[in-house]
């Protein structure tokens, strides 16, 4: 663990390090980041450059937290400028945020942004509709301002699972829980439909049997409001076997929610919080997913409205078997349109025998985000064929045509 205010040891940057071990294993880094939420207890110690300690008139106290103020034009500018050292200094894919807007409520607390307000009104005569805004133009200038420095560079957010309940509005679900449009001032529905995300992560930490928040009725609801977007559903993979509630403690409650999800061709896929309970609370469930339902590699899915502009093949692919394996050697493969050659490949491998197709994941040998054009194969066996082909990917994961088919017999 690093410390506060000291820099990683020298030649070490956490981060780089992270998106090249992540690239080499085909997995997309998205940075994640709380947006507002400045520390987790407002007499922890923190490091003399940190901003609570040099700015402080740009936070607010809030239970146990500081917490910047989002009513601040200056907060929103500088939140957007640290989002925007990341995306033009590292190699991310994309940037992540969490469901933490204006805080989760607190009995007997109240929000003290009343002179933020009196100041910075823009015209607004209701509170909470000024809040919803702040948060709105903050999120609109984080798409229009990743997106201009890098086009392909992804940007999501894990809201609450919940939008508004239909008590709340007809176009709400029909649940009965903490709503992101009344309590959060969050109005994740209209960041989807105004096109300012790229995909939606509602964290729906409920089971299929939750009375207030099933499941499936949350799933159903945000499918039906995507708007061309992708929708990944978050999952309380740290939920499993607690004790709150019964259903998470039977042992096909995640995997089942994952098969109800693949039911639903309006949902990209799935994001589990949190990796660490795999290997610990839910290490059931993490032997579900790899033995079963997640057993073969996967491409990211596409965002056209980003680049659909699709890669060209590469080229002059070669396999020669060597005693340590099969060699494979290819060339990049000629610019397309926008300019882009590859920034990734994936490698198929088929038997002698299995029929030649990049539609079956099963075939999936290798998948780097990474420009090399070499890779070892060593899980070949003496006696047998092989028939191999190599696929372009771009930034955005568009994928080209193959190169290949090229076959080699392993003496």
């Amino acid at each position: 663990m690093g410390k506060q205010g000291i820099a990683p040891a020298a030649g070490y940057d956490p981060l780089e390090f992270a998106i090249k071990e992540a690239h080499s294993r085909g997995m997309e880094l998205h940075a994640w980041f709380n947006p507002y939420r400045a520390t987790t207890s407002i007499n922890e110690v923190v490091s003399p450059d940190h901003m609570t300690r040099k700015r402080p008139e740009l936070f607010f106290n809030y239970g146990a937290n500081k917490q910047f103020d989002p009513g601040l034009p200056e907060v929103r500018e500088y939140i957007v400028q640290v989002i925007l050292d990341v995306v033009k200094g590292y190699d991310v894919d994309g940037i992540h945020f969490d469901d933490y807007f204006y805080p989760y409520p607190i009995a007997g607390q109240r929000l003290n942004d009343a002179t933020t307000f009196a100041n910075n009104s823009n015209g607004f005569t209701n509170i909470n509709d000024w809040r919803r805004n702040n948060v709105d133009l903050l999120i609109k200038m984080l798409d229009d301002s990743i997106h201009h420095y890098k086009k392909y560079v992804k940007f999501g957010i894990s809201p609450f699972g919940i939008w508004k309940n239909q008590r709340e509005d007809s176009l709400g679900s029909k649940t009965s829980g903490l709503s992101n449009f009344a309590e959060l001032f969050a109005d994740s529905r209209k960041w989807v439909k105004e096109g300012w995300v790229d995909y939606i992560n509602p964290q729906i930490y409920f089971s299929f049997t939750k009375r207030a928040a099933p499941f499936a009725t949350l799933v159903d609801w945000w499918s039906e409001n995507t708007f061309g977007r992708h929708l990944y559903i978050g999952q309380g993979a740290y939920l499993v076997n607690q004790k709150m509630e019964a259903a998470w403690r039977v042992p096909n409650e995640i995997p089942n929610q994952v098969r109800y999800l693949r039911n639903n061709n309006r949902v990209q896929g799935s994001v589990f919080f949190s990796a660490k309970s795999f290997s610990t609370v839910a290490r059931g469930v993490a032997d579900s997913l790899r033995l079963d339902l997640y057993k073969y590699p996967a491409l990211p899915p596409q965002m056209p409205w980003l680049d659909d502009i699709v890669p060209n093949m590469p080229q002059n692919l070669s396999a020669e078997a060597q005693e340590d394996g099969v060699h494979l050697n290819w060339s990049k493969p000629n610019p397309a349109s926008d300019g882009e050659t590859a920034s990734g490949y994936v490698i198929y491998r088929f038997k002698e025998g299995e029929k030649i197709s990049v539609l079956d994941p099963k075939n999936i040998l290798k998948i780097s985000f990474e420009e090399f054009t070499f890779f070892l194969d060593t899980a070949v066996e003496k006696g047998n064929r092989y028939t191999y082909l190599v696929t372009a990917l771009d930034r955005l994961k568009n994928e080209s045509d193959p190169s290949g088919p090229v076959g080699v017999e392993v003496n």
